[in-house]
């Protein structure tokens, strides 16, 4: 994995591109589990959002190193 990102001259760090899939990921889970009521049987439905974007950006990250 490349530390560094060159993108038009300036050097972005190497999971910057990661990040940006997991978020778009975390935005498509978040909808789907929106639209199906699935927030109901949650007990603090942000700390289950920012929980499962830690766990899909740890997954990713750990993917990246092999």
């Amino acid at each position: 994995m490349p530390h560094e990102v060159a993108f038009r001259g300036v050097l972005l760090p190497g999971l910057l591109p990661v990040f940006l899939g997991c978020l778009l990921l975390m935005v498509l889970i978040d909808m789907v589990v929106g639209r199906f009521g699935l927030y109901r049987h949650v007990w603090h439905p942000s700390l289950f959002r920012f929980a499962l974007f830690v766990c899909l950006f740890g997954a990713a990250g750990l993917l990246l190193l092999r």
